[in-house]
C-alpha cells in the first residue's frame, strides 16, 4: 500500500464541493440583487474609510454585472480545485488570507471608490500557486507553474493602472503580492523529500547491526573489548643469512 507522504496528491469530495459552493454563493447574492432589485455595492471595498473596511469580508461576493460574474466565476472554479488537490493542507489557510490580506491591500492602496469583485482572490491563488509550485521545486508542481503561465500569464498586465477602464487594478495587485507572500510563508512539509535510516528498513536485523551490538540485552552501552593486535612476522626462513659488509679500503 503507498504511504500518503509518497503520493501527497489526494482526491476527495471537497476538490468539487469547495469551488462549487463558493461560486454558487456569488450568483445567490447576484440573484438577490436582480430579484428584490437591492444593490449591495456599498458593501464593497471603501479604502482608507472606516466604514469601508466591512468590504475586506463583503466585497468577494460582490459583481457589478453577469459578465464580471461569469469571467471570475470560471477563473474560480478552475483555480480553487487546483488549490485543494495540489495543496489540500494549506488551501483553507489560502483562501481565508487571500481573501483578507487582498482586501485589506486594496482598502490601503485603492482610489476613493467601491471596489468589489473576487478578482483579488483570484489574483492571490494564481500566484500563490505559480510561485509556490516553483519554490518547491517538486517536479509535478513545477508543471502546474508553467501551466499556470499558460492560463493566466497574460493576466500580469491589469495589474498596472490605466490599462482597462472599470477594473480595480490595485485589488489585481494587492491580491498578487499576497499570494507569493503565502507562498513564501506557508510551509509544505508534505512535498518534503523523505528521510531513510537503516533502521526503518524493514529488512532491518538489531543483531547484524554494528552500531547495535555495543548495547547489551539491559540495553546498556557496553562495546564488545577490541582484539589485541597480534604481530605477524613477514619473513621468516630456516635458511642461514651471512651477511658481509664490503668497505672501501683507503
Amino acid at each position: 500500500m503507498e504511504k500518503q507522504h509518497d503520493n501527497p496528491f489526494q482526491f476527495t469530495k471537497a476538490v468539487i464541493l469547495l469551488p462549487l459552493f463558493f461560486v454558487l454563493t456569488l450568483w445567490s447574492v447576484f440573484w438577490y440583487e436582480l430579484q428584490f432589485q437591492h444593490n449591495l455595492s456599498h458593501f464593497g471595498i471603501y479604502p482608507r474609510e472606516v466604514y469601508g473596511l466591512k468590504g475586506i469580508l463583503f466585497s468577494p461576493f460582490l459583481h457589478g454585472d453577469i459578465e464580471h460574474l461569469a469571467n471570475n466565476s470560471v477563473a474560480l472554479l478552475v483555480l480553487l480545485p487546483i488549490l485543494r488537490y495540489f495543496y489540500k493542507e494549506q488551501s483553507f489557510v489560502v483562501l481565508l488570507l487571500g481573501i483578507l490580506f487582498s482586501g485589506l491591500g486594496t482598502w490601503l492602496l485603492g482610489r476613493p471608490s467601491y471596489h468589489i469583485g473576487a478578482s483579488g482572490l483570484i489574483y492571490a491563488l494564481v500566484s500563490f500557486i505559480f510561485f509556490k509550485g516553483i519554490f518547491t521545486k517538486y517536479y509535478r508542481l513545477v508543471a502546474l507553474s508553467f501551466t499556470i503561465v499558460i492560463l493566466y500569464g497574460g493576466s500580469v498586465w491589469y495589474m498596472f493602472p490605466n490599462v482597462k477602464e472599470g477594473i480595480s487594478w490595485e485589488g489585481h495587485l494587492a491580491g498578487f503580492l499576497v499570494g507569493l507572500a503565502l507562498a513564501l510563508v506557508l510551509k509544505t512539509p508534505q512535498f518534503s523529500k523523505p528521510i531513510f535510516y537503516e533502521w526503518e528498513k524493514p529488512d532491518f536485523n538489531p543483531e547484524l547491526d554494528p552500531f547495535m551490538k555495543n548495547f547489551d540485552e539491559k540495553g546498556n552501552f557496553n562495546p564488545p573489548p577490541k582484539p589485541e593486535e597480534v604481530i605477524r612476522e613477514y619473513f621468516n626462513s630456516s635458511m642461514k643469512v651471512v651477511y658481509e659488509f664490503l668497505g672501501g679500503k683507503k
